[in-house]
């Protein structure tokens, strides 16, 4: 897993949301986005030690299957 696939997924769910600046669900999914986006560095570092982990992996089994 890499933290862009995360980051663009996140993206992908922020722009599912309507741009209403009284819903809590706008305002999480869009500025958690934005604060990753500058912490990039950072939030690599995070997925590169949960890949190390293990905590992708069901993931990675899955789209390796086609099952994702």
């Amino acid at each position: 897993m890499k933290a862009e696939t995360l980051l663009a997924e996140l993206d992908r769910l922020r722009k599912d949301t309507p741009k209403d600046n009284t819903d809590l669900e706008h305002l999480t999914l869009h500025h958690v986005f934005c604060f990753l986006s500058y912490k990039m560095t950072e939030f690599k570092q995070y997925v590169e030690a949960e890949n190390k982990k293990g905590t992708f992996k069901p993931y990675d089994e899955a789209e390796a299957e086609g099952k994702v």
